[in-house]
């Protein structure tokens, strides 16, 4: 099954561009995933089971190394990856 997320990353802090950063350049590192950016939010297609495990140890990293962040999701049970 293909999954697409609407996220955004809201880091509690006053220095937040350093954590939204590292969280978008770190999903790109998936070839797996596609994954689009705009001011707003991140869009990111794939595979169900791989695209769950990527943004679970993802968000951690950033909970991790950047304290206290909210992300609001959409999730939809398809690949709705815009054409090219």
């Amino acid at each position: 099954m293909n999954l697409s997320v609407e996220i955004s990353n809201y880091p509690l802090s006053e220095d937040y561009i350093p954590a939204i950063k590292s969280f978008i350049e770190r999903l790109n590192q998936h070839d797996n995933l596609t994954v689009i950016t705009n001011t707003m939010s991140t869009q990111i297609f794939g595979e169900y089971d791989y695209l769950m495990q990527v943004l679970s140890a993802e968000m951690k990293k950033s909970y991790e190394q950047f304290g206290k962040n909210i992300f609001v999701c959409k999730f939809i049970n398809a690949d709705l990856t815009p054409s090219q």
